[in-house]
Protein backbone atom coordinates (compact mmCIF):
# COMPACT_ATOMS: atom_id res chain seq x y z
CA UNK A 1 0.00 0.00 0.00
CA UNK A 2 1.25 3.58 -0.99
CA UNK A 3 1.56 6.40 1.18
CA UNK A 4 -1.26 8.14 -1.17
CA UNK A 5 -3.16 5.15 -0.33
CA UNK A 6 -2.79 5.39 3.67
CA UNK A 7 -3.43 9.20 3.58
CA UNK A 8 -6.76 8.67 1.59
CA UNK A 9 -7.51 5.73 3.99
CA UNK A 10 -6.91 8.54 6.84
CA UNK A 11 -8.82 10.92 5.31
CA UNK A 12 -11.94 8.48 5.24
CA UNK A 13 -11.78 7.93 8.43
CA UNK A 14 -11.84 11.56 9.71
CA UNK A 15 -14.71 12.08 7.12
CA UNK A 16 -16.53 9.29 9.18
CA UNK A 17 -15.73 10.26 12.65
CA UNK A 18 -16.71 13.84 11.98
CA UNK A 19 -19.86 12.75 10.26
CA UNK A 20 -20.48 10.34 13.34
CA UNK A 21 -19.97 14.04 15.66
CA UNK A 22 -23.01 15.68 13.19
CA UNK A 23 -25.09 13.21 13.85
CA UNK A 24 -24.48 11.19 17.32
CA UNK A 25 -25.15 12.90 19.66
CA UNK A 26 -25.80 10.13 22.41
CA UNK A 27 -22.82 8.47 23.45
CA UNK A 28 -24.75 4.45 23.73
CA UNK A 29 -26.01 3.13 21.02
CA UNK A 30 -28.06 0.95 23.00
CA UNK A 31 -30.09 3.82 24.19
CA UNK A 32 -31.82 5.19 21.10
CA UNK A 33 -34.47 3.87 21.32
CA UNK A 34 -37.46 3.69 23.59
CA UNK A 35 -36.34 -0.53 25.09
CA UNK A 36 -33.55 -0.95 27.60
CA UNK A 37 -29.98 -0.01 27.62
CA UNK A 38 -27.13 -2.45 27.19
CA UNK A 39 -26.67 -2.47 30.84
CA UNK A 40 -30.15 -3.51 31.53
CA UNK A 41 -30.60 -5.73 28.97
CA UNK A 42 -27.25 -7.67 29.17
CA UNK A 43 -27.51 -10.26 32.15
CA UNK A 44 -25.06 -12.12 33.52
CA UNK A 45 -24.34 -14.89 30.50
CA UNK A 46 -24.36 -18.47 31.37
CA UNK A 47 -21.12 -20.49 30.76
CA UNK A 48 -20.17 -20.55 26.99
CA UNK A 49 -23.08 -18.80 26.02
CA UNK A 50 -22.34 -17.35 22.60
CA UNK A 51 -23.46 -13.94 21.16
CA UNK A 52 -26.68 -15.15 19.70
CA UNK A 53 -28.39 -14.50 23.09
CA UNK A 54 -27.54 -10.89 23.37
CA UNK A 55 -28.32 -10.46 19.70
CA UNK A 56 -31.62 -11.87 20.46
CA UNK A 57 -32.20 -9.80 23.41
CA UNK A 58 -31.39 -6.17 21.70
CA UNK A 59 -33.67 -6.96 18.81
CA UNK A 60 -36.56 -7.92 21.51
CA UNK A 61 -35.98 -4.96 22.52
CA UNK A 62 -36.79 -3.10 19.41
CA UNK A 63 -33.18 -1.81 18.95
CA UNK A 64 -32.48 -3.42 15.61
CA UNK A 65 -33.67 -2.63 12.24
CA UNK A 66 -36.05 -0.05 10.78
CA UNK A 67 -38.97 -1.79 11.59
CA UNK A 68 -38.93 -3.06 14.97
CA UNK A 69 -40.22 -2.01 17.99
CA UNK A 70 -37.86 1.55 18.13
CA UNK A 71 -39.89 2.90 15.34
CA UNK A 72 -39.04 4.12 11.97
CA UNK A 73 -36.39 7.11 13.27
CA UNK A 74 -35.11 5.07 16.39
CA UNK A 75 -33.80 1.86 13.41
CA UNK A 76 -32.58 4.22 11.05
CA UNK A 77 -30.47 6.04 13.86
CA UNK A 78 -29.52 2.09 14.90
CA UNK A 79 -28.24 1.21 11.03
CA UNK A 80 -27.01 4.37 10.96
CA UNK A 81 -24.66 4.21 13.57
CA UNK A 82 -23.93 0.55 13.36
CA UNK A 83 -22.69 1.30 9.79
CA UNK A 84 -20.76 4.01 10.92
CA UNK A 85 -19.19 1.54 13.47
CA UNK A 86 -18.05 -0.99 10.83
CA UNK A 87 -16.68 1.53 8.34
CA UNK A 88 -14.42 2.86 11.48
CA UNK A 89 -13.80 -0.47 12.26
CA UNK A 90 -12.75 -1.71 8.68
CA UNK A 91 -10.83 0.69 7.84
CA UNK A 92 -9.18 1.50 11.48
CA UNK A 93 -8.24 -2.20 10.92
CA UNK A 94 -6.81 -2.14 7.47
CA UNK A 95 -4.76 0.90 7.92
CA UNK A 96 -3.17 -0.34 11.54
CA UNK A 97 -2.20 -3.35 9.89
CA UNK A 98 -0.75 -1.73 6.96
CA UNK A 99 1.40 0.67 9.60
CA UNK A 100 2.48 -2.36 11.66
CA UNK A 101 3.44 -4.99 8.30
CA UNK A 102 5.39 -2.05 7.66
CA UNK A 103 7.36 -2.21 10.70
CA UNK A 104 7.69 -5.77 10.55
CA UNK A 105 5.64 -6.68 13.08
CA UNK A 106 2.79 -9.09 13.39
CA UNK A 107 -0.69 -6.99 11.41
CA UNK A 108 -3.22 -8.13 13.86
CA UNK A 109 -1.21 -6.03 16.89
CA UNK A 110 -2.04 -2.99 14.37
CA UNK A 111 -6.00 -3.97 14.26
CA UNK A 112 -5.88 -4.60 18.26
CA UNK A 113 -4.31 -0.85 19.02
CA UNK A 114 -6.85 0.51 17.07
CA UNK A 115 -9.53 -0.81 18.89
CA UNK A 116 -7.49 0.59 21.83
CA UNK A 117 -7.48 3.64 20.73
CA UNK A 118 -11.20 3.61 19.40
CA UNK A 119 -11.51 2.42 22.90
CA UNK A 120 -10.23 5.16 24.72
CA UNK A 121 -11.05 8.23 22.51
CA UNK A 122 -13.31 9.03 25.94
CA UNK A 123 -10.01 10.66 27.24
CA UNK A 124 -10.13 13.21 24.91
CA UNK A 125 -13.73 13.72 24.82
CA UNK A 126 -15.20 12.02 22.70
CA UNK A 127 -17.91 9.91 23.19
CA UNK A 128 -19.71 9.06 20.08
CA UNK A 129 -17.60 5.94 18.93
CA UNK A 130 -18.30 4.35 23.00
CA UNK A 131 -20.79 2.30 21.85
CA UNK A 132 -18.22 0.31 19.41
CA UNK A 133 -17.07 -1.63 22.85
CA UNK A 134 -20.39 -2.65 24.60
CA UNK A 135 -23.16 -2.79 21.40
CA UNK A 136 -24.53 -6.45 21.51
CA UNK A 137 -25.00 -6.15 17.48
CA UNK A 138 -21.31 -5.28 16.72
CA UNK A 139 -20.40 -8.03 19.23
CA UNK A 140 -22.52 -10.41 17.05
CA UNK A 141 -20.23 -9.75 14.06
CA UNK A 142 -17.07 -9.97 16.42
CA UNK A 143 -18.34 -13.24 17.57
CA UNK A 144 -19.23 -14.40 14.06
CA UNK A 145 -15.75 -13.49 13.17
CA UNK A 146 -13.71 -15.78 15.71
CA UNK A 147 -16.10 -18.82 14.87
CA UNK A 148 -15.25 -17.95 11.16
CA UNK A 149 -11.26 -17.72 11.97
CA UNK A 150 -11.56 -21.15 13.75
CA UNK A 151 -13.02 -22.68 10.95
CA UNK A 152 -10.24 -21.08 9.04
CA UNK A 153 -7.84 -22.44 11.42
CA UNK A 154 -9.20 -26.14 11.07
CA UNK A 155 -9.56 -26.01 7.27
CA UNK A 156 -5.84 -25.59 7.55
CA UNK A 157 -5.31 -28.25 10.05
CA UNK A 158 -5.14 -31.73 8.79
CA UNK A 159 -6.35 -34.69 11.67
CA UNK A 160 -3.80 -37.40 9.90
CA UNK A 161 -1.13 -34.73 9.79
CA UNK A 162 -1.55 -34.10 13.52
CA UNK A 163 -1.15 -38.01 14.08
CA UNK A 164 2.17 -37.82 12.15
CA UNK A 165 3.17 -34.90 14.63
CA UNK A 166 5.80 -37.48 16.42
CA UNK A 167 6.86 -37.66 20.26
CA UNK A 168 8.73 -34.57 20.68
CA UNK A 169 5.89 -32.57 19.15
CA UNK A 170 3.61 -34.15 21.30
CA UNK A 171 5.93 -33.69 24.54
CA UNK A 172 6.32 -29.88 23.39
CA UNK A 173 2.94 -29.24 23.01
CA UNK A 174 2.11 -31.03 26.86
CA UNK A 175 4.70 -29.16 28.11
CA UNK A 176 3.11 -25.60 26.77
CA UNK A 177 0.18 -26.63 28.20
CA UNK A 178 0.39 -27.66 31.88
CA UNK A 179 3.17 -25.44 33.10
CA UNK A 180 1.76 -21.93 31.45
CA UNK A 181 -1.42 -22.99 33.02
CA UNK A 182 -0.17 -23.51 36.71
CA UNK A 183 2.15 -20.57 35.98
CA UNK A 184 -0.75 -18.37 34.96
CA UNK A 185 -2.97 -19.73 37.69
CA UNK A 186 -0.45 -18.91 40.50
CA UNK A 187 0.50 -15.38 39.25
CA UNK A 188 -3.24 -14.63 39.54
CA UNK A 189 -3.44 -16.26 42.74
CA UNK A 190 -0.60 -13.59 44.04
CA UNK A 191 -2.12 -10.59 42.12
CA UNK A 192 -6.08 -11.58 42.96
CA UNK A 193 -6.17 -12.93 46.33
CA UNK A 194 -9.70 -12.15 46.42
CA UNK A 195 -10.99 -14.07 43.07
CA UNK A 196 -13.03 -16.36 42.70
CA UNK A 197 -10.27 -19.80 42.05
CA UNK A 198 -12.18 -20.25 38.96
CA UNK A 199 -10.54 -16.99 37.90
CA UNK A 200 -7.57 -17.80 38.53
CA UNK A 201 -7.68 -20.77 36.54
CA UNK A 202 -9.51 -19.30 33.45
CA UNK A 203 -6.32 -16.83 33.58
CA UNK A 204 -4.14 -19.51 33.54
CA UNK A 205 -5.95 -21.57 30.77
CA UNK A 206 -5.21 -17.65 28.59
CA UNK A 207 -1.14 -18.97 28.94
CA UNK A 208 -1.69 -22.12 27.51
CA UNK A 209 -2.27 -21.18 23.38
CA UNK A 210 0.25 -20.73 20.52
CA UNK A 211 -0.57 -18.44 17.23
CA UNK A 212 0.36 -21.00 14.64
CA UNK A 213 -0.01 -18.32 12.47
CA UNK A 214 2.46 -15.72 13.70
CA UNK A 215 5.13 -18.39 14.33
CA UNK A 216 4.49 -19.70 10.89
CA UNK A 217 4.59 -16.13 9.19
CA UNK A 218 8.18 -15.51 10.82
CA UNK A 219 9.23 -18.57 9.84
CA UNK A 220 8.35 -18.71 6.21
CA UNK A 221 10.03 -15.04 5.93
CA UNK A 222 13.23 -16.63 7.19
CA UNK A 223 12.98 -19.69 4.56
CA UNK A 224 13.50 -21.98 7.68
CA UNK A 225 10.31 -24.01 7.80
CA UNK A 226 11.77 -27.06 6.59
CA UNK A 227 14.06 -27.11 9.28
CA UNK A 228 13.39 -29.60 12.16
CA UNK A 229 12.78 -27.41 14.82
CA UNK A 230 10.44 -25.52 12.64
CA UNK A 231 8.27 -29.10 12.19
CA UNK A 232 8.53 -29.66 15.59
CA UNK A 233 7.11 -26.04 16.86
CA UNK A 234 4.55 -25.93 14.19
CA UNK A 235 3.06 -29.70 14.69
CA UNK A 236 3.00 -28.86 18.71
CA UNK A 237 1.39 -25.21 18.04
CA UNK A 238 -1.64 -26.91 16.46
CA UNK A 239 -1.99 -29.71 19.80
CA UNK A 240 -1.94 -27.11 21.54
CA UNK A 241 -4.78 -25.33 19.88
CA UNK A 242 -6.67 -27.89 20.39
CA UNK A 243 -5.80 -29.05 24.11
CA UNK A 244 -6.78 -25.10 24.42
CA UNK A 245 -10.06 -25.48 23.11
CA UNK A 246 -10.45 -28.63 25.12
CA UNK A 247 -9.37 -26.66 28.09
CA UNK A 248 -11.33 -23.93 27.22
CA UNK A 249 -14.94 -26.46 27.47
CA UNK A 250 -13.72 -27.66 30.62
CA UNK A 251 -13.41 -24.53 32.34
CA UNK A 252 -16.78 -23.47 30.93
CA UNK A 253 -18.66 -26.11 32.10
CA UNK A 254 -17.29 -25.87 35.70
CA UNK A 255 -18.49 -22.36 35.51
CA UNK A 256 -21.89 -23.54 34.69
CA UNK A 257 -21.81 -26.29 37.38
CA UNK A 258 -20.95 -23.71 39.70
CA UNK A 259 -23.65 -21.25 38.93
CA UNK A 260 -26.15 -24.05 39.09
CA UNK A 261 -24.86 -24.91 42.88
CA UNK A 262 -23.81 -28.02 41.51
CA UNK A 263 -19.98 -29.08 43.36
CA UNK A 264 -17.20 -30.21 40.99
CA UNK A 265 -15.07 -33.25 41.92
CA UNK A 266 -12.30 -35.03 39.84
CA UNK A 267 -15.30 -37.26 38.48
CA UNK A 268 -17.69 -34.26 37.30
CA UNK A 269 -14.41 -32.59 35.55
CA UNK A 270 -13.78 -36.00 34.20
CA UNK A 271 -17.37 -36.36 32.55
CA UNK A 272 -16.96 -32.32 31.15
CA UNK A 273 -13.18 -33.58 29.58
CA UNK A 274 -14.82 -36.56 28.04
CA UNK A 275 -17.51 -34.77 26.73
CA UNK A 276 -15.20 -31.86 25.30
CA UNK A 277 -13.18 -35.11 23.89
CA UNK A 278 -16.08 -36.77 22.91
CA UNK A 279 -17.52 -33.65 20.64
CA UNK A 280 -13.93 -33.47 18.66
CA UNK A 281 -13.97 -37.04 18.05
CA UNK A 282 -17.43 -37.91 17.37
CA UNK A 283 -17.89 -34.99 15.28
CA UNK A 284 -14.92 -35.70 12.98
CA UNK A 285 -15.84 -38.96 12.75
CA UNK A 286 -19.14 -38.41 11.62
CA UNK A 287 -18.13 -35.39 9.96
CA UNK A 288 -15.56 -37.32 7.83
CA UNK A 289 -18.46 -39.95 7.01
CA UNK A 290 -20.81 -37.23 5.91
CA UNK A 291 -19.34 -34.45 4.32
CA UNK A 292 -17.60 -35.82 1.65
CA UNK A 293 -21.68 -37.23 0.74
CA UNK A 294 -23.28 -33.49 1.95
CA UNK A 295 -20.48 -32.11 -0.90
CA UNK A 296 -21.27 -34.84 -3.27
CA UNK A 297 -25.22 -33.98 -3.40
CA UNK A 298 -24.11 -30.37 -3.27
CA UNK A 299 -22.13 -30.35 -6.57
CA UNK A 300 -25.01 -31.90 -8.82
CA UNK A 301 -26.85 -28.87 -7.84
CA UNK A 302 -26.62 -25.64 -10.37
CA UNK A 303 -27.17 -22.97 -7.70
CA UNK A 304 -24.36 -20.99 -7.27
CA UNK A 305 -22.11 -20.80 -4.52
CA UNK A 306 -23.10 -24.05 -3.02
CA UNK A 307 -19.34 -25.09 -1.90
CA UNK A 308 -19.00 -21.86 0.17
CA UNK A 309 -23.28 -22.34 1.51
CA UNK A 310 -22.14 -25.73 2.45
CA UNK A 311 -18.85 -25.53 4.15
CA UNK A 312 -20.46 -22.69 6.12
CA UNK A 313 -23.52 -24.38 6.58
CA UNK A 314 -21.20 -27.28 7.93
CA UNK A 315 -19.28 -24.79 10.46
CA UNK A 316 -22.16 -22.79 11.87
CA UNK A 317 -24.13 -26.47 12.47
CA UNK A 318 -20.96 -27.65 14.62
CA UNK A 319 -20.78 -24.65 16.72
CA UNK A 320 -24.67 -24.68 17.72
CA UNK A 321 -24.00 -28.42 18.47
CA UNK A 322 -21.16 -27.21 20.79
CA UNK A 323 -23.50 -24.52 21.90
CA UNK A 324 -26.23 -26.70 22.63
CA UNK A 325 -23.80 -29.76 25.15
CA UNK A 326 -22.08 -26.32 26.82
CA UNK A 327 -19.41 -26.26 25.01
CA UNK A 328 -17.69 -22.69 23.56
CA UNK A 329 -19.24 -22.20 19.83
CA UNK A 330 -15.69 -21.99 18.39
CA UNK A 331 -14.91 -25.72 19.49
CA UNK A 332 -17.32 -26.70 16.95
CA UNK A 333 -16.05 -24.26 14.52
CA UNK A 334 -12.29 -25.18 14.73
CA UNK A 335 -14.17 -28.99 14.36
CA UNK A 336 -16.20 -28.23 11.84
CA UNK A 337 -12.68 -27.12 9.66
CA UNK A 338 -10.95 -30.20 10.97
CA UNK A 339 -13.51 -32.69 9.14
CA UNK A 340 -13.51 -30.94 5.76
CA UNK A 341 -10.76 -32.02 3.49
CA UNK A 342 -10.27 -31.02 -0.66
CA UNK A 343 -11.04 -34.44 -1.90
CA UNK A 344 -14.47 -33.81 0.08
CA UNK A 345 -15.13 -31.19 -2.57
CA UNK A 346 -13.09 -32.50 -5.69
CA UNK A 347 -16.33 -32.55 -7.57
CA UNK A 348 -16.62 -28.53 -7.27
CA UNK A 349 -12.86 -28.17 -8.23
CA UNK A 350 -13.71 -30.32 -11.29
CA UNK A 351 -15.68 -28.14 -12.47
CA UNK A 352 -12.99 -25.22 -12.27
CA UNK A 353 -14.64 -23.18 -9.00
CA UNK A 354 -11.99 -21.81 -6.30
CA UNK A 355 -10.94 -23.73 -3.83
CA UNK A 356 -12.66 -23.65 -0.43
CA UNK A 357 -10.08 -22.30 1.74
CA UNK A 358 -10.02 -18.88 -1.12
CA UNK A 359 -14.21 -18.39 -0.87
CA UNK A 360 -14.05 -18.31 2.62
CA UNK A 361 -11.55 -15.60 3.01
CA UNK A 362 -13.07 -12.49 1.81
CA UNK A 363 -15.68 -13.22 4.70
CA UNK A 364 -12.92 -13.53 6.57
CA UNK A 365 -11.29 -10.14 5.53
CA UNK A 366 -14.92 -8.63 6.41
CA UNK A 367 -15.37 -10.37 9.89
CA UNK A 368 -12.16 -11.18 11.93
CA UNK A 369 -10.92 -7.18 11.52
CA UNK A 370 -14.32 -6.52 13.40
CA UNK A 371 -13.34 -8.86 16.40
CA UNK A 372 -9.61 -7.93 16.90
CA UNK A 373 -10.78 -4.34 17.09
CA UNK A 374 -13.70 -5.16 19.23
CA UNK A 375 -10.95 -6.32 21.52
CA UNK A 376 -8.97 -3.89 21.92
CA UNK A 377 -11.84 -1.08 22.48
CA UNK A 378 -12.79 -3.26 25.34
CA UNK A 379 -9.16 -2.60 26.60
CA UNK A 380 -9.84 0.43 29.25
CA UNK A 381 -6.20 2.47 29.41
CA UNK A 382 -7.53 4.68 32.68
CA UNK A 383 -7.43 1.04 34.52
CA UNK A 384 -4.09 -0.29 32.79
CA UNK A 385 -2.53 2.97 34.25
CA UNK A 386 -2.98 0.87 37.79
CA UNK A 387 0.61 -0.06 38.84
CA UNK A 388 -1.10 -2.89 40.41
CA UNK A 389 -2.52 -3.94 37.00
CA UNK A 390 1.18 -3.01 35.43
CA UNK A 391 2.75 -5.17 38.00
CA UNK A 392 0.14 -8.18 36.76
CA UNK A 393 0.31 -7.53 33.64
CA UNK A 394 4.35 -7.58 33.73
CA UNK A 395 4.74 -10.37 36.03
CA UNK A 396 1.55 -13.00 33.57
CA UNK A 397 3.93 -12.38 30.81
CA UNK A 398 6.97 -13.01 32.54
CA UNK A 399 5.34 -16.63 33.16
CA UNK A 400 3.49 -16.82 29.81
CA UNK A 401 7.15 -16.60 28.30
CA UNK A 402 8.86 -19.15 30.24
CA UNK A 403 6.66 -21.34 30.39
CA UNK A 404 6.70 -21.79 26.96
CA UNK A 405 10.49 -21.53 26.45
CA UNK A 406 10.60 -24.48 28.65
CA UNK A 407 8.97 -26.42 25.84
CA UNK A 408 12.34 -27.18 24.26
CA UNK A 409 13.20 -29.42 26.99
CA UNK A 410 10.58 -31.67 25.30
CA UNK A 411 12.78 -32.04 21.84
CA UNK A 412 13.84 -35.28 22.06
CA UNK A 413 16.42 -35.29 19.09
CA UNK A 414 19.81 -33.92 19.83
CA UNK A 415 21.83 -31.41 18.29
CA UNK A 416 18.43 -29.31 17.39
CA UNK A 417 18.12 -26.14 19.06
CA UNK A 418 16.19 -26.48 21.66
CA UNK A 419 15.85 -22.63 22.88
CA UNK A 420 14.10 -21.63 19.19
CA UNK A 421 11.72 -24.38 19.71
CA UNK A 422 10.30 -22.36 22.98
CA UNK A 423 11.10 -19.25 21.32
CA UNK A 424 8.50 -20.34 18.64
CA UNK A 425 6.12 -21.39 21.33
CA UNK A 426 5.68 -18.18 22.76
CA UNK A 427 3.54 -15.85 21.19
CA UNK A 428 -0.22 -15.97 22.00
CA UNK A 429 -2.11 -14.31 19.15
CA UNK A 430 -4.94 -14.72 18.45
CA UNK A 431 -6.58 -17.39 20.58
CA UNK A 432 -5.20 -15.89 23.35
CA UNK A 433 -7.49 -13.08 22.97
CA UNK A 434 -10.42 -15.41 22.04
CA UNK A 435 -10.04 -16.50 25.66
CA UNK A 436 -9.71 -13.56 27.55
CA UNK A 437 -12.73 -12.12 25.48
CA UNK A 438 -14.80 -15.10 26.17
CA UNK A 439 -13.85 -14.35 29.78
CA UNK A 440 -15.85 -11.29 29.91
CA UNK A 441 -18.63 -13.05 28.71
CA UNK A 442 -18.80 -15.84 31.51
CA UNK A 443 -20.13 -14.61 34.72
CA UNK A 444 -19.25 -16.71 38.30
CA UNK A 445 -22.83 -16.27 40.66
CA UNK A 446 -26.54 -15.47 39.44
CA UNK A 447 -28.47 -12.37 39.25
CA UNK A 448 -27.25 -9.11 41.36
CA UNK A 449 -23.86 -10.86 42.44
CA UNK A 450 -22.91 -11.94 39.78
CA UNK A 451 -19.56 -10.83 38.60
CA UNK A 452 -17.34 -11.53 35.16
CA UNK A 453 -14.83 -14.35 35.32
CA UNK A 454 -12.37 -11.84 33.76
CA UNK A 455 -13.52 -8.31 34.50
CA UNK A 456 -11.75 -5.48 32.93
CA UNK A 457 -8.55 -4.67 34.59
CA UNK A 458 -7.54 -8.18 34.33
CA UNK A 459 -8.87 -8.44 30.92
CA UNK A 460 -6.46 -5.60 29.94
CA UNK A 461 -3.57 -7.06 31.61
CA UNK A 462 -4.37 -10.25 29.65
CA UNK A 463 -4.36 -8.15 26.56
CA UNK A 464 -1.29 -6.92 27.31
CA UNK A 465 0.27 -10.09 28.02
CA UNK A 466 -0.54 -11.17 24.74
CA UNK A 467 0.73 -8.22 22.81
CA UNK A 468 3.73 -8.00 24.28
CA UNK A 469 4.00 -12.59 23.59
CA UNK A 470 3.42 -11.57 19.93
CA UNK A 471 5.86 -8.76 19.35
CA UNK A 472 8.60 -10.34 21.14
CA UNK A 473 8.37 -13.32 19.24
CA UNK A 474 9.43 -12.69 16.05
CA UNK A 475 13.22 -11.04 16.38
CA UNK A 476 14.10 -13.68 19.21
CA UNK A 477 13.38 -16.12 16.69
CA UNK A 478 15.17 -14.95 14.15
CA UNK A 479 18.08 -14.25 16.22
CA UNK A 480 17.96 -17.64 17.56
CA UNK A 481 17.47 -19.61 14.13
CA UNK A 482 20.10 -17.04 13.06
CA UNK A 483 22.73 -18.26 15.43
CA UNK A 484 21.88 -22.19 14.64
CA UNK A 485 22.18 -21.40 11.19
CA UNK A 486 24.78 -18.51 10.25
CA UNK A 487 24.78 -19.48 6.93
CA UNK A 488 21.05 -19.01 6.31
CA UNK A 489 20.19 -21.87 4.78
CA UNK A 490 17.11 -23.75 4.69
CA UNK A 491 18.39 -26.57 6.97
CA UNK A 492 16.66 -28.93 4.66
CA UNK A 493 16.67 -31.41 7.35
CA UNK A 494 20.30 -32.04 7.49
CA UNK A 495 20.84 -32.57 11.08
CA UNK A 496 23.68 -34.53 11.62
CA UNK A 497 22.42 -35.73 15.00
CA UNK A 498 18.94 -36.53 14.04
CA UNK A 499 19.92 -39.93 12.83
CA UNK A 500 18.39 -42.02 9.91
CA UNK A 501 15.21 -43.20 12.85
CA UNK A 502 13.85 -39.24 12.52
CA UNK A 503 12.52 -39.23 8.89
CA UNK A 504 11.42 -35.70 8.50
CA UNK A 505 7.99 -36.97 7.76
CA UNK A 506 7.87 -37.88 11.84
CA UNK A 507 8.01 -34.96 13.33
CA UNK A 508 5.07 -32.98 11.70
CA UNK A 509 3.45 -33.90 8.32
CA UNK A 510 4.75 -32.46 5.44
CA UNK A 511 1.50 -30.64 4.42
CA UNK A 512 1.56 -28.89 7.70
CA UNK A 513 4.25 -26.59 6.83
CA UNK A 514 4.54 -26.42 3.20
CA UNK A 515 4.36 -22.96 2.21
CA UNK A 516 0.23 -23.54 1.26
CA UNK A 517 -0.86 -24.88 4.51
CA UNK A 518 1.33 -22.02 6.35
CA UNK A 519 0.63 -19.47 4.56
CA UNK A 520 -3.28 -19.16 5.03
CA UNK A 521 -3.27 -19.30 9.07
CA UNK A 522 -0.75 -16.48 9.07
CA UNK A 523 -3.44 -14.64 6.56
CA UNK A 524 -6.13 -15.23 8.79
CA UNK A 525 -4.48 -13.87 11.57
CA UNK A 526 -3.05 -10.73 9.38
CA UNK A 527 -6.42 -9.93 8.50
Amino acid sequence: MSRRSLLFLAALLLMALQWGLRQSPSPVLAQTGPGPSIQETQSPAPANQSAAAPVDAHAAAGGGGSGGGGGQTGGHNHLAKLLLALLVILVGAKAGAEIFDRLGQPAVLGEIIVGVVIGNLALFGWHQLDYIATDEMIGAFAEIGVIVLLFEVGLESNVGEMAKVGVSSLLVAVIGVVLPFFLGWGVAHLFLPDANVLTHAFIGATLTATSVGITARVLKDMGQLQRPESRIILGAAILDDVMGLVILAVMGGIINASNMGQSMNVAGVGIILLKAVGFLVGAIVIGSWGSPRLFSFASKLRAQHMLLVSALSVCFLFSWLAGVIGLAPIVGAFAAGLVLDEVHYRGFRDRGEHGLEELVRPISAFLVPVFFVVTGAKVQISTMLDPAVLAFAAVLTVAAILGKQACGLGVREKGLNRVAVGLGMIPRGEVGLIFAGIGLTLYLGTGDDAVPVVDEPTFGAVVAMVMITTLVTPPLLKWSMSRSDPAGGDGDDEDPEAGPDQPPETSVAEGSVSEETTDSPEDAVSR
